[in-house]
This record gives C-alpha cells, structure tokens and sequence, in this order.
C-alpha cells in the first residue's frame, strides 16, 4: 500500500529527475553569465533567504504565544517550586504551594554541604588512599576545587562565623513548631556540625576524614530531614494540580502542556518533574511535560521564556510534518531536541546515536544570565 510519505517521496524523485532533464536540454543561452555578480554579493543574496526564514519564524513564533492554552510554568526554587497556570499567553494564577516544612527540613539537610564550602579550598589536594581505591574522586576535580590549598588558616575565621549561623538555628531549634522527628534529627545534624567546627578552629586544621567522619554519623538524620521535606512537596503541588485539573475540566488538562525550569544538576529526576507525571494524562507525558534546563535559577522572565520555547515547539510539531512529509525521521527530528544535521554528522563522523544515551525531554535555556 502506497503511504503518504512515499508518494510524496516517490513524486520529489520523478520531480528531480524532470529538473535535471530540462536543465540539460535547455540552451547554453539560458544559462547566467559568469562574473555578473560578485562571490560576495550572490553569497550575501543567500544568506538574505535565511535571514528573512527566519523573521518570518520569528513572527509566527510570535503571535503564537498569545494562543497557548493551557500551560503551566513551573520554577524550581528554595521554597519547593512557583508556579503558574497561563492561557492564551496570561497568566491565571501564581502560587507557592509547598508548605514552609520544605525549606526548614532542607535548610538544616544542607549543613554539611555549607560546612564543605568553606573548606573546600584548602583541601590537600591529593586523593586519599581509599577514595583511590574506590575510584569514587577525580583527581584533577579535587586539585580544582582545592585551589587554595593546606598551607594556609584563612579558613579559620570564615568557619568559625559560619559556627555561629549554625549556632544561633540551634538555639530556636525547639521554637520552631516542627514535628518531633524533625527535630531531633535536625538537633543531631546541628550539633556534630559545631563539634566538628569547634575542634577545627581550636585545632586550626582538619582533614577529609574527619569531616567524612562528622557527616558520616549525621547521614541518618540527613535523610530524615529529605523525607520531611518530600512529604511537604507532595502534599503541596497534589493539592494545587487537583484544584488545577478539576478548574480547567478533563478536555483542556488533556491538551496540557507543563514547562519545569531546573538547573543541570537537578534536570534528570526533577523533584517537581517526578511529581507533576503522576497528574499528567498519561499518553502526554512524554511530549507535553518539558524541562527546561538553565544555567541559574531564578530565571529573569520565566513565562516570557516558557512561551517562547513552547511556541517553537508547537509550530515546529506542525511544520515537521509539512515541511519534511516525504521523511518522517527527519519530520521526528525537527519536532524533537534532534538537530537537523544531527543524522548526518553521526554518519560522516561514523558514531551511532546510542554514543550520546537515551534521549529524553529538555531544551537549553535561551536566557543569557
């Protein structure tokens, strides 16, 4: 049976061929003078094709983010995640609906990595014997982040102010109106902290192992404070995608699409991603829940930028099946994250698309911070 896609194929073929016969039968006359035009000018000429293709995108573009409905935009951020319901390029609602527990559970979780930070740069630089031997460390990563090396104590100071941030959470720990489970792991974080802190200043010195050694005895109480904080992140965006979806009806949540601003370091497993799948319909999910990867969070215009990206999207899932209908892998491509070209370079370059891993859903973020 005859497809669409191979006739219109078959059809540019015969088209071809019929080109080429009349261009080799028609009179040397018909052909240009050489040396009319300059290089320069018929290559400028040219370019002034891709120039104007691309004024004309860019207005299509648009004019189509006034018609995109429905949408939600979603900024991952310190206080669980914004978002906001768009339609027709408005927005309906701003909310913030994860419940403060997110960011206390995770402000005090975050104790060891600000502990880290002070002291990374006057790491020794040379891996310990058993990270060597587990091959968990680069070497050439750890002589970066150690820039400044053992030899000197200007660490000291900075730690020690850093003890008294830590200190001064403690002392409000019991004020704070958090569950008793949260409590007493947050105690336990806060506490080694400051001992490890106390014995360095005094010490003047400390190691990679004695710092493995303090989070190491507060990991436990680590994951308690990520479960307190996952609880609250649930519980806060379930609320508001329910009211979302009973609010825009069965028919517009269908044709929804959902845009997750996040950055590199937490674009795979998304925390706001892994949520949002499970209200989504799931024959959507794929194609209409996009995360969108920035280089830093909070993004300046982040509806401005969500709608342009999904305005590309959208014209180019119509466009791919126009402009490219006698190929549906290069009609794939343009409606996915493929370059166009992509095809080809694997091919001269003699590399198979498996080299790169799975694809998923992600664009980079056009934002210049």
């Amino acid at each position: 049976m005859t497809s669409r896609r191979s006739f219109v194929g078959g059809a540019t073929a015969v088209g071809a061929t019929a080109l080429l016969t009349d261009l080799s039968s028609s009179p040397a006359s018909a052909a240009p003078v050489a040396g009319a035009v300059s290089v320069t000018d018929a290559r400028a000429k040219i370019l002034a094709v891709n120039a104007g293709m691309r004024t004309r995108y860019k207005a299509l573009k648009d004019e189509l983010q006034k018609h995109l409905a429905p949408v939600i935009v979603v900024a991952n951020g310190p206080e669980g995640g914004t978002y906001w319901l768009v339609e027709n390029g408005q927005v309906i609602e701003q909310v913030y609906p994860v419940d403060q527990i997110f960011q206390l559970a995770k402000s005090i979780a975050h104790v060891p990595l600000g502990t880290f930070s002070v002291l990374a740069p006057y790491l020794n630089k040379r891996v310990p014997d058993w990270h060597q031997k587990a091959g968990d460390m680069d070497a050439h990563d750890l002589e970066m982040v150690s820039f400044n090396g053992p030899g000197s104590e200007d660490w000291v100071e900075p730690l020690r102010q850093w003890g008294d941030v830590i200190a001064a959470g403690r002392a409000v720990l019991e004020d704070a109106d958090l569950p008793d489970k949260l409590v007493k792991s947050s105690a336990h974080i806060l506490d080694g902290a400051s001992e490890f802190i106390a014995e360095a200043v005094r010490t003047r010195s400390f190691s990679m192992k004695n710092f493995e050694d303090f989070t190491g005895a507060v990991y436990g109480d680590i994951r308690t404070n990520m479960y307190f904080a996952a609880k609250a992140q649930i519980d806060g965006v379930t609320a508001l995608l329910t009211r979302w979806k009973n609010q825009l009806g069965a028919a517009k949540w269908h044709d929804l699409y959902t845009l997750v601003y996040s950055m590199w370091t937490t674009s795979v497993l998304n925390q706001n991603t892994i949520i949002i799948r499970h209200f989504m319909d799931a024959d959507r999910v794929g194609t209409h829940l996009i995360d969108i990867v920035c280089d830093q969070l909070p993004v300046t215009d982040p509806i401005g930028v969500g709608l342009e990206n999904l305005a590309r999207i959208v014209q180019d899932n119509i466009a791919a099946e126009m402009v490219f209908s006698a190929d549906q892998k290069v009609a794939n491509a343009l409606k996915g994250r493929e370059d166009l070209l992509s095809q080809e370079l694997l091919g001269l370059l003699g590399d198979d698309a498996s080299t790169f891993g799975t694809p998923g859903v992600a664009l980079t973020c056009p934002v210049q911070h």
